[in-house]
């Protein structure tokens, strides 16, 4: 009886507890459902996708280099609950307003390119149409002209060849970037070049068209004109666009906002839209890559830091503004101590650098030493044995590869150099007979944005803020900013002072100088 009760008792329990697992099931299905049927109640989940090319170490790399939290349960944030295909009104507004700004990029600079080719044609086209509709219309009332018209004929066409080739050079240009606003003296220029044009036109419907003049000389004068005052309008031009901006007026210095790095340049008359445009073009050639990796440790510190720190609120009241100048004022009171752990982290990883710096040269020397041994022996063999110098890259790679791997880790540039681009540069090296120490260079110091991957930095969007319009001229004490996704450049204005030079004549004669010598000594 006692084993049959007791039978009976745990298949009651267990079924109980079947049906409690089965309710409990239940209720977190229900938890999962969305609150309402709008789906207000889901959170959104952005997909960050990997760029085109591999790196070379995994995607965990970095997160080895870094000790965990000791107390990583209380400082970490927990995300709960996705939704692959939710979106926000935000997100569609500025989906929409992206492509609105593209499309009126895209009018705006056919609609340039139309209208100068439109004027361009205007303006070549309308002295040979000067000199041709008179012969066409009454060519049995014209007088004859002779040398003199044929003289002016060759002038004439020189000059326009000349024309044609300084309007090639200066206006026919590969456009650079796009701009938020017009250039205010090209336009100015065009806007003069066809009310001259037009003025010429109507001059010569109302003086040689409507009296059908019989003058074929000064008719052929009249284009010679109009071609000699575009010539001096070209020249213009010149001095506008290209001599106003040599001499330098302004000195610009350009800080980097997440790591304080800076440059110095050197502008003349521009707009703010040009000078911005000019910074970028000298940033991405002057300034070390963005590595946002370097700056995780003082970040991870600064955390690890505050997450020790705990504010109890004894009264029960809801007080933020106490709660963190408590924590201000302990974090304060710990760092005195705080500077002994940078001084020790930044011996052992400049040790750490330096240990596989030392192993990577060596290794990359055995390897080009391998490659002077291959390449002897390539010179004995048949000319079709011979190896390229993608299959010599590949060969010796393997055993270099290890070092490389480890030095780009504990530098943490492993994102910026994938295993392709290694190898291409690897094979220019062995194609240009370079030596090991130009094939590091690229390695052991970090180098401009131009000389990563054309992925890394020719698709960046670059937003100009400025309190003032752009399209006006620079000016002392003036700073605008040039802001990306990760970063920002700070750029200030100060004008070139003025200096005073003045001459100081020397008489040669004041250089003569007399030596008197004394018998006596001092004993």
């Amino acid at each position: 009886m006692d084993t049959e009760s007791t039978y009976s008792g745990y298949s009651y329990y267990s079924s109980h507890s079947k049906k409690s697992h089965r309710q409990g099931e239940r209720n977190r299905e229900r938890h999962k459902s969305p609150r309402n049927k709008d789906g207000r109640g889901s959170e959104k989940s952005v997909t960050i996708q990997a760029p085109t090319g591999e790196p070379l170490l995994a995607n965990d790399s970095t997160r080895t280099e870094e000790a965990q939290d000791d107390n990583w349960g209380e400082t970490t944030t927990a995300i709960t609950g996705t939704s692959e295909h939710s979106i926000s009104q935000e997100d569609i507004a500025r989906i929409s307003k992206d492509m609105e700004d593209s499309v009126g990029l895209d009018c705006r600079r056919y609609l340039g390119l139309t209208v100068a080719t439109v004027l361009g044609l205007l303006v070549f086209l309308s002295p040979i149409a000067f000199i041709l509709l008179p012969p066409i219309l009454w060519r049995e009332e014209l007088e004859p002209c002779g040398t003199i018209c044929e003289g002016l004929f060759i002038s004439m066409a020189f000059k326009l060849l000349i024309l044609l080739i300084g309007t090639w050079a200066l206006f026919f240009r590969k456009q650079r970037a796009d701009v938020p606003r017009i250039f205010v003296f090209r336009a100015l220029l065009l806007v003069l070049i066809f009310l001259f044009v037009v003025s010429y036109w109507l001059f010569y419907g109302v003086r040689i068209l409507d009296p059908r003049d019989r003058n074929y000389q000064g008719i052929v004068q009249y284009a010679v004109s109009l071609v000699d005052a575009l010539l001096f309008i070209h020249y213009l031009a010149v001095v506008l666009l290209e001599l106003r901006q040599l001499q330098p007026m302004f000195t610009l210095q350009v800080v980097r906002s997440t790591d304080g790095e800076s440059r110095f340049y050197s502008f003349g008359h521009l707009s703010i839209q040009r000078a911005a445009l000019v910074v970028l073009e000298n940033y991405y050639k002057d300034f070390t890559i963005y590595n946002p990796n370097l700056l995780t440790a003082s970040k991870f510190r600064a955390a690890k830091h505050m997450a020790g720190l705990k504010v109890y609120n004894v009264d029960g009241t809801n007080n933020a503004t106490g709660q963190s100048r408590a924590m201000i004022a302990a974090a304060a009171r710990r760092r005195d101590s705080s500077h002994n752990e940078l001084y020790y982290e930044e011996a052992e990883h400049e040790r750490r650098v330096r240990k596989r710096r030392a192993r990577l040269v060596v290794a990359v020397e055995e390897a080009f030493i391998h490659i002077q041994r291959l390449q002897a022996e390539e010179q004995q063999k048949a000319p079709g044995e011979v190896m390229d110098p993608r299959e010599a890259a590949q060969a010796i790679f393997p055993s270099m590869a290890r070092a490389l791997q480890k030095y780009l880790r504990t530098t943490r540039q492993q994102h910026y150099h994938s295993m392709e681009s290694i190898l291409q540069h690897l094979a220019f090296c062995i194609t240009n007979s370079m030596t090991p120490k130009a094939f590091l260079e690229r390695y052991l110091s970090t180098g401009p944005t131009l000389q990563y991957d054309r992925e890394r930095w020719l698709a960046m969007q670059w937003r100009l803020v400025s309190d003032e319009a752009v399209t006006s001229g620079l000016r002392d004490g003036l700073v605008f900013v040039l802001k990306c996704l990760d970063f920002s450049l700070v750029v200030n204005v100060k004008k070139i002072p003025f200096i005073m030079l003045s001459e100081e004549f020397i008489d040669p004669k004041s250089h003569k100088f007399v030596l008197r010598l004394q018998s006596e000594t001092s004993v």
